[in-house]
């Protein structure tokens, strides 16, 4: 098969012939038909995260069932279904007690057996047990959650990482109230996300916050009531100014400690700031201490704290009632050989989301 692969950082994938193994166990072979570019796998290639190379980057995909393993009853061949790196055991304290996104023994591959990804004999790494910039995925059977037939693939691949990222955020990790003032700091495919929860939830007031007047437009749309520029003024200021004196919640969809930092700042007494973005490995939030008497507090958030097997269908349901805006989303389409172009178009902030597709 046709996979994009990562040879290290600030380099361009390049599309080679990897070789994928067939599905044992619980595994099951999926065909790519959509793969969404997200921010996440950007920080790879920029080198903002390590990563060992050779490697199979993306990790939010849909697609069709080809094959399954002797051991696999969830799905069968012919079933269409959104991948999910939140691939959970079942068995572990964190999976036993309903936080399955947090999982403690996430089931893969005996390393002693051969590898899921190979070429020319010498084993690939599959990013986030996924691996979507390829032609199929060999997943395990809880990686991944069914879908309706009739669901959009480009859509549908939305929902398994940045929607579920962004909307989980709100609804699961921060569960806003109806009523509350939610400024969300980045308005990229995470934070047009989470923009939209906080909609769903019955925000009464939402900001987008961001510096990029393409993305804050596409945030109004999408369900924003009011902007900010940070570009041309102090963000914290203006949501202080805004809101009387401080947010209920804040969101921080960028990955920069600055941004974490005003999230928390921009807070009322009692309010509460959810860092959803990957800030690079070994930077410090820094906050000011004094602060915490005022009961404000900050926390982390992964793949918004999602049960994606109960979450996902539900942000379908979203989607079909008019209430979740995935079409919308998606700025752009292209081809496999087109990835390096969607990651160019990501750092210039042209696009809210590029879509591959494989069909």
């Amino acid at each position: 098969m046709k996979a994009a692969v990562f040879h290290g950082p600030h380099q361009d994938l390049t599309i080679e012939e990897v070789d994928i193994a067939e599905p044992i166990d619980k595994e099951v072979l999926v065909r790519t038909v959509a793969s969404g570019v997200c921010h996440s796998d950007l920080h790879f290639v920029d080198g903002l995260y390590p990563l060992r190379p050779p490697a199979v980057l993306g990790h939010e995909a849909a697609g069709i069932v080809e094959a399954v393993g002797p051991n696999v009853t969830y799905v069968r061949p012919g079933d269409h279904v959104i991948g999910c790196l939140s691939v959970f055991c079942g068995q572990c304290d964190q999976c036993l007690t309903g936080h399955t996104n947090l999982c403690s023994n996430r089931p893969d591959r005996d390393k002693s057996g051969p590898p899921r990804l190979s070429q020319n004999g010498k084993p690939l790494i599959q990013f986030a047990s996924i691996g979507g910039y390829a032609e199929q995925m060999l997943l395990h059977e809880n990686g991944i959650v069914k879908i309706d037939d009739d669901m959009p693939f480009d859509s549908a691949a939305l929902i398994g990482c940045g929607v579920t990222t962004g909307l989980g955020a709100v609804l699961n990790t921060a569960k806003i109230e109806p009523g509350s003032t939610v400024a969300v700091f980045g308005a990229g495919g995470v934070g047009l996300a989470a923009i939209q929860g906080a909609r769903i939830a019955g925000a009464r007031m939402i900001i987008a916050v961001d510096v990029n007047e393409f993305k804050l437009g596409t945030a109004m749309e999408l369900g924003a009531t009011h902007i900010v520029d940070a570009s041309s003024r102090d963000p914290v200021e203006a949501l202080r100014d805004m809101t009387g004196g401080g947010v209920d919640y804040t969101f921080e969809a960028i990955g920069l400690k600055k941004a974490a930092e005003q999230c928390f700042d921009a807070l009322r007494p009692g309010g509460t700031a959810t860092i959803i973005g990957m800030i690079p490995v070994g930077e410090k939030v820094e906050l000011d201490g004094h602060a915490f008497l005022t009961e404000k507090k900050i926390q982390g958030s992964s793949m918004g704290s999602n049960r994606f097997r109960v979450d996902m269908p539900r942000y379908i349901d979203f989607y079909r009632q008019g209430r979740l805006k995935l079409d919308e989303m998606i700025t752009r389409k292209g081809r496999l050989p087109d990835v390096n172009e969607a990651f160019r178009a990501m750092r210039a902030r042209e696009v809210s989301r590029t879509v591959l597709m494989f069909d």
